[in-house]
């Protein structure tokens, strides 16, 4: 999953305009990945500030 640093984004919304599954919505002006993300890494490649990173997420293996 990719997340945004709320601090460097600026709220363009050039993220929301190239994701390919609407997974990018601007709430108070910046920008917000919701799960509907299909890690395409569109996103990255286009933000103008550079304010979008790959987040890994571990997840816990079953019956852990």
């Amino acid at each position: 999953m990719y997340i945004v640093n709320q601090d460097i984004c600026t709220g363009c919304g050039t993220c929301a305009d190239v994701c390919p599954t609407d997974a990018i919505k601007i709430e108070s002006k910046k920008a917000v990945i919701t799960w509907a993300c299909t890690d395409c890494g569109a996103c990255p490649r286009y933000c103008p500030e550079g304010a979008i990173r790959k987040q890994n997420v571990a997840l816990a293996a079953p019956g852990a």
